[in-house]
């Protein structure tokens, strides 16, 4: 850091303070930060002296000042979401003798009035963009956004990557929240379907009487025209069912000629259409039980089922919750535009020992409201459901009279909290009573 300051040209100082905006930053080539003016701490809530020889990632999120130095390429007004805004920031390479030996960044603007027209522009372009490109890509995730390395996912992972690349019909089973059109996309990604459309049709959200026409389209004699169902829009792509548990049996007919004969014959038509689609399907209940109750049709059945994946619930997959939970706390952080949060020992104890019966989804949504409901950066066991607390209430005896097994109750849970958090402030405001309140039943229960 030294010998970039003492080798640090006079041409290239005046470069910073002609681009000198109102936040600004200087990077050596590691990285981290030489040089950060106040205006730029106060918004990013962190001390000069602090932010100082740290790199530059731990302080500004979102950062491509490492990027930036790696390729020695400029950055020019690019869009950076910081602390849930998106900004327009410029980025450039520091050279000495045709070295790099740094870089200086700026946010582009000069008071906050500019800032929320910007970043009013801007994000509404990125939002365009973005739908723009997911028209354009039809699938959503790929398998490295699947969280988790315990047996069951990895070998999930390497099942999809053998068979992906084939035009196999695929089923997916799993319960509810357990990600299965995570999996579904990832099929279509690794497939040689992926430049082509992905769609999707959950069969549960459509009624039944539209659900003919939404899948295999309809015919208009007044204009002579198909409007084209979910199956035609899908051509030379991959069809994604889901709950094909609730598929019409009339519909489950049609599903199959489908895929036997490649071909559909809208609604009102006389005339059959050729389509070449793969299917992939999920169910959150079992099949085979739906085929002994003459749900489900025996032979849609055995085409779809060549190649299953079982999707297991959260709960059968433990060893993945750690790496679900620093996942979601630093998506959701990142959305909130909040730098820091951490998890109360008392709350992680709770959330590990949850049965969780909405699975990852569950866990997702639990920790999206956690983060926006966390004090001081930490999120308190008052921050999740009743349920999920409820769950982890300390067994008590059943005998004796009512007081005697409240008395226990409260101090069984007095036992808990105080096991697990010596600051006796946070207990009491997590219990929600006062401190003397708190105090005087420590005392009661000679804890």
């Amino acid at each position: 850091m030294d010998n970039f300051q003492e080798n640090l040209p006079t041409s290239v100082l005046a470069e910073i303070l002609e681009n000198a905006f109102q936040w600004f930053v200087v990077v050596d080539a590691d990285s981290k930060i030489l040089y950060i003016n106040e205006d730029y701490c106060r918004f990013l809530e962190v001390k000069r002296e602090d932010a100082i020889g740290k790199p530059v990632a731990d302080i500004i999120e979102n950062t491509k000042m490492h990027e930036v130095i790696k390729s020695g390429i400029p950055d020019n007004a690019s869009p950076h979401y910081i602390k849930g805004t998106y900004m327009l920031a410029n980025r450039v390479p520091l050279f000495v003798d045709g070295k790099i030996v740094g870089a200086f960044g700026s946010v582009i603007f000069r008071d906050m009035s500019d800032w929320k027209k910007l970043s009013s522009h801007v994000q509404t372009t990125m939002e365009r963009i973005q739908l723009n490109l997911e028209d354009n890509s039809y699938s959503e995730y790929r398998l490295g956004d699947i969280k988790g390395s315990s047996p069951a996912i990895r070998k999930t992972k390497e099942t999809i990557e053998i068979i992906a690349p084939s035009d196999l019909p695929v089923l997916i089973e799993g319960e509810s929240g357990t990600g299965k059109d995570m999996f579904a996309h990832s099929i279509h990604q690794l497939s040689e379907r992926a430049d082509f459309p992905f769609v999707k049709v959950n069969c549960a959200a459509i009624p039944a009487d539209l659900l003919e026409k939404e899948l295999f389209g309809v015919y208009n004699p007044l204009t002579g025209l198909v409007q084209n169902g979910r199956v035609k829009q899908a051509d030379n792509g991959t069809l994604y069912i889901d709950e094909i548990s609730t598929l019409p049996l009339t519909l489950q007919a049609k599903l199959l000629r489908a895929m036997q004969d490649e071909e559909i014959l809208p609604l009102n038509s006389e005339n059959s259409e050729k389509v070449n689609v793969r299917i992939v399907a999920s169910s959150n209940i079992s099949l085979s039980q739906l085929i002994e109750e003459k749900k489900f049709r025996e032979d849609l059945f055995y085409r779809l089922q060549a190649i299953t994946l079982r999707i297991p619930p959260l709960r059968e997959r433990m060893e993945d919750f750690v790496d679900l939970l620093n996942y979601f706390l630093q998506k959701f952080m990142l959305k909130a535009g909040r730098r820091h949060v951490t998890l109360a020992t008392k709350t992680r104890e709770i959330l590990q020992s949850y049965h969780w019966p909405g699975n990852v989804r569950e866990l997702q949504n639990i920790l999206q409201a956690a983060v926006y409901l966390a004090e001081n950066d930490i999120i308190l066991p008052s921050a999740l459901p009743a349920q999920v607390k409820l769950r982890n209430v300390p067994s008590f005896q059943t005998t004796g009279t009512l007081e005697d097994i409240l008395a226990e109750v409260e101090k069984k849970v007095l036992q808990s909290y105080l096991e697990e958090e010596s600051d006796k402030i946070q207990i009491a405001k997590q219990l929600g009573l006062s401190r003397s309140t708190l105090y005087e039943k420590i005392k009661k229960h000679n804890l």
